[in-house]
């Protein structure tokens, strides 16, 4: 299941989002908006989600976040941009990295649903 996340999620709807893979979350963020979608088998249906809300394709950046350690991996495919300078499945920019992690954090971290 793909949520839309504008303010502060619920813990219900973090643990909808982590229905699908269970450990994680796929999210894709759009660091303009500071919104993110999560949930889902790939990064890929978050994108299109923001997508289909209004989001422009050169703010969104895929990445996992991890409840469980409140760590975030910062690689997707969805993140191969050349047109922005980002030739890699890793966001390279370090600014951009940080405004996932600030967004993410505001918006889904600090939950920890038990163990599966």
């Amino acid at each position: 299941m793909v949520l839309i996340i504008r303010e502060r999620a619920t813990l219900q709807q973090v643990e909808q989002m982590l229905q699908t893979l269970e450990l994680y979350i796929k999210i894709a963020v759009d660091i303009k908006k500071g919104i993110l979608a999560g949930g889902g088998e790939k990064h890929a249906f978050c994108e299109a989600a923001l997508l289909e809300d209004g989001s422009r394709q050169r703010n969104i950046w895929g990445a996992d976040w991890i409840p469980f350690d409140q760590s975030i991996t910062y690689e997707s495919i969805i993140n191969i941009l050349p047109s922005q300078n980002n030739r890699s499945m890793l966001i390279q920019d370090p600014a951009i990295r940080e405004l996932i992690k600030k967004i993410t954090q505001e918006l889904i971290g600090g939950y920890a649903p038990e163990s599966r």
